[in-house]
């Protein structure tokens, strides 16, 4: 069996976008912004709403072009060959599949705060943030219930996505009504020195560092699952704008009503001197919110359990997607010849969840990391579809996003930029998470004798010299960001937007039309052709 089933339409794939972004993310993300940059936190999600729009629309037309699954970890190879493809392709996939054991790790977070006498046991699954014996046994059974709930059709899948996400949409707008009538203090988002107490630098770092880009990167999952689309072209970008967009109001709210609902008491010193186990629980309970406190509870396990469900699936279309790109054993690109799902994907993503969930015991652990690698995968998205504006002209676009030669770069630039907001080492380490992949790359190009790998290598040398560059300048930068302050506050961000776009003006030159384009081609063609079928079904 070569072929996954297309059964999703625009309001499924639209909830398994909306499914990824709302995960554990807005169970701790609110409290996490707010910590790193008080009120000015609204900002940050605000920034990071933009920020994510200009990569997903380049992705939009990538996605509604080639409605494959794993799209996300093939479009690059593509445009560039199979060094850089490898390197997005990795990059993405760990921040993806690492993000499954997280989900599983906030709702056993919030279990470990259980008030009730019955629920004493729950305090012994965390200590200091991170999980104990007994808590890593809950997690594993969540990822294994992940797991089966994928493992027999994308239909069983979809239906309790699109409930779980549904219930997902619901409880947060529960808690933002609750703290907004029940117990706002106005005086908090004034009772500073500014709206921004902990500096402006505070929000941009939010924005890469709090949870904000963790939690926008489930936009991606609509395109990993194009594959099983209706109708790609017309789904595919709605689901994808769509999700964000609704997705950004809710976490909008859910801030504005966190900041109001906290204690002035609790923020005498500053807001980095908050902390709870379970943020918005833990307020409902001072509150005596009672109602509130039960729902939040369960929706600790709902909410992330929804994403980690969702990201199971997602996950095991990228392995399979990587194994066609001749980066995986074949095993791995292997489809039930009845339920047409890639189960030996799944497996392997299992094992390394458990990896995960085994070496990084906490949520926050992961979290800035994630989020340092998704955006090192994200830089590939407008340099591919400005590349294949030009080797791929006649390739059929069912979505041709008006504006996108302003709307590339300006994405590249702010996944520059946030990628140095994230702060030095941070991007150091994510580098080495990087690097550790490339052996893999070199054992299936020694096995292909290294056919092609000189040009291949060529087309993707900007990424290494790019990913360098942006090392020494978040070592040497701003020291609001961590660096040594070498480059001053200001002029680092002036530094980083110009050094991007003449990256960007590299990376589109060093483009050529691959030998897997061809592949990409016949993909394309099944699309158009099936388009004019539907078409004219019509007529």
């Amino acid at each position: 069996m070569n072929h996954l089933h297309r059964r999703m339409g625009t309001f499924a794939l639209m909830m398994v976008g909306l499914g990824s972004i709302i995960g554990s993310g807005w169970l701790f993300g609110a409290w996490r912004a707010a910590q790193i940059a008080g009120p000015a936190a609204i900002l940050s999600w605000l920034i990071g709403m933009v920020v994510i729009l200009f990569i997903a629309l380049s992705y939009s037309e990538l996605g509604a072009m080639f409605p494959e699954a794993g799209g996300m970890v093939k479009y690059t190879q593509y445009s560039h060959g199979s060094f850089i493809g490898f390197i997005a392709a990795w990059a993405n996939w760990i921040a993806i599949v690492s993000v499954i054991p997280v989900e599983a790790v906030a709702s056993v977070q919030y279990m470990s705060s259980w008030p009730w006498e019955w629920a004493k046991w729950t305090t012994h699954l965390v200590t200091k943030g991170v999980l104990t014996t007994e808590g890593l046994m809950v997690a594993s059974v969540l990822l294994v219930i992940y797991f089966l709930l994928n493992y027999w059709t994308v239909g069983l899948f979809s239906k309790a996505n699109t409930f779980i996400t549904v219930f997902k949409i619901i409880i947060p707008g529960l808690t933002i009504g609750a703290l907004l009538f029940i117990g706002f203090h106005s005086e908090n988002f004034t009772s500073g020195t500014s709206i921004a107490p902990n500096g402006w630098a505070s929000v941009l770092t939010a924005v890469a560092t709090s949870g904000i880009v963790f939690a926008f990167n489930g936009f991606q999952s609509p395109i990993n699952m194009a594959g099983e689309a209706k109708n790609p072209g017309r789904s595919i970008p709605i689901a994808i704008v769509g999700s964000i967009f609704i997705a950004t109001v809710i976490y909008v709210l859910l801030q504005i009503a966190f900041i109001g609902a906290v204690d002035p008491s609790m923020i005498v010193n500053g807001w980095g001197h908050l902390n709870f186990n379970s943020p918005f629980a833990d307020l409902a309970i001072a509150l005596g919110i009672n109602w509130l406190v039960l729902i939040l509870y369960a929706d600790a396990f709902v909410s992330p359990s929804g994403t980690g469900i969702t990201y199971t699936a997602t996950t095991s279309r990228m392995i399979y997607g990587m194994e066609k790109n001749k980066y995986m054993p074949s095993v791995l690109g292997r489809l039930h010849p009845i339920y047409g799902v890639p189960r030996p994907a799944m497996f392997f993503n299992l094992a390394v969840s458990f990896i995960f969930l085994f070496l990084f015991r906490g949520w926050g652990v992961l979290a800035e990391i994630i989020s340092v690698a998704t955006l090192i995968s994200y830089l590939t998205g407008p340099v591919t579809v400005m590349t294949l504006r030009k080797t791929g002209t006649d390739l059929y676009r069912p979505l041709r996003v008006k504006g996108l030669s302003i709307i590339a770069p300006l994405g590249f630039v702010f996944a520059s930029l946030t990628l140095y907001w994230a702060r030095w080492p941070l991007t150091g380490q994510v580098l080495f998470i990087i690097l550790i992949g490339l052996p893999i790359y070199f054992y299936y190009q020694a096995k292909a004798k290294w056919k092609g790998f000189g040009r291949n290598f060529k087309a993707g040398a900007w990424m290494v010299v790019y990913l360098l560059v942006m090392m020494t300048i978040s070592c040497l930068g701003s020291d609001k960001f961590g660096g040594y302050n070498v480059i001053h506050y200001g002029w680092d961000m002036a530094l980083i937007t110009v050094v991007s776009l003449l990256f960007y003006m590299w990376a589109l030159k060093s483009g050529f039309e691959t030998e897997f384009l061809e592949d990409a081609k016949k993909i394309n063609d099944e699309l158009r052709a099936s388009q004019k079928e539907a078409a004219s079904s019509k007529e």
